[in-house]
């Protein structure tokens, strides 16, 4: 009998930690038996939500304004974290990366969901936005990936003009602060287990055994 476990995850496409989460935990999850099936969904998780869509400036200069730390010591992080990057399989490049409001991208996201691409849609949109400085933030580009991906265009600008997903965004983004979450990536397993932050594969494996059994 096979073992349903349903993962919720709460990220950010601008959260660097978030896509070496998401390589850690598809890890965890292929290392699992035969006998669980994991169901992920992603929900929305603004970091710095007051961020302008056309940001000017390098992504050194967002993080010395967000964090009040000096430039040289943001490209020492920066430089640390492509290298943590580099040992999952993931090509960081912080000079072309373009920082952008996300909330956009999450309203994708959520359209995505309604069309049963969710997973596929948020590989695309990590990518993109730590491996090829795309421009997550403008409706056209964000169309042009949701192509990729097997959405319709015209849907995709329409329902994103619209702001259709827009109270979906707003109701994830209420629901973390319920859960008192305060960063992310962050994993609630089968609606009983928390796990913060970029853990190793064997801690997810580990939760969502646990939450298999149990039920």
């Amino acid at each position: 009998m096979t073992q349903r476990v349903k993962v919720d995850v709460w990220s950010d496409i601008a959260c660097p930690w978030c896509f070496v989460g998401k390589r850690r935990f598809e890890q965890g999850v292929a290392a699992l038996g035969d006998g669980v099936e994991v169901e992920v969904e992603y929900h929305s998780f603004e970091l710095a939500p007051d961020t302008p869509v056309d940001f000017e400036g390098s992504e050194v200069d967002f993080l010395a304004g967000h964090k009040g730390m000096p430039a040289a010591q943001v490209e020492q992080m920066l430089g640390q974290m492509t290298q943590v990057a580099a040992g999952e399989g993931l090509a960081y490049d912080f000079d072309a990366l373009q920082h952008t409001n996300t909330r956009k991208a999450h309203e994708l996201l959520h359209l995505a969901k309604a069309h049963g691409v969710q997973p596929a849609m948020k590989e695309r949109l990590l990518r993109a936005y730590f491996e090829q400085g795309r421009h997550l933030g403008r409706v056209d580009e964000l169309a042009d990936l949701a192509v990729e991906v097997g959405l319709d265009r015209d849907v995709v600008v329409r329902e994103l003009e619209a702001g259709t997903y827009a109270d979906a965004v707003q109701a994830d983004v209420d629901q973390a602060m319920r859960y008192g979450i305060g960063g992310v990536p962050f994993y609630v397993v089968d609606g009983k287990y928390g796990i913060s932050g970029a853990q190793s594969p064997e801690t997810f494996a580990g939760a969502i055994e646990k939450a298999a059994s149990e039920q």
